[in-house]
């Protein structure tokens, strides 16, 4: 079975370490200046550094911009559109 794609299309874009854009984001879960923890359409994603700042915040685009000292980019958990019912997957 094919599977169908939904939602925003995904992507991480980062200049200098300094800056960057995340697309493909469905909520904001959690920040601070050393974490940011988003929910994207490829699973939860979390950037760790220092002086994490959220720029720009577009939910209805699912974009946001972030700047600060990124030290690491982190994915968890996986596509929230695999999860549930098995037969319901089967038959989508």
């Amino acid at each position: 079975m094919e599977e169908k794609k939904s939602g925003k299309p995904h992507s991480i874009s980062w200049s200098e370490r300094a800056e960057g854009c995340v697309t493909g984001v469905t909520d904001v879960l959690s920040f601070d200046d050393n974490t940011v923890v988003l929910q994207t359409e490829q699973g939860i994603l979390t950037v760790k550094g220092k002086g994490l700042r959220i720029g720009r915040l577009e939910l209805s685009t699912g974009e946001v911009k972030m700047r600060g000292s990124v030290d690491g980019i982190i994915y968890s958990g996986g596509n929230p559109a695999k999860k549930g019912n098995l037969i319901k997957r089967m038959f989508q």
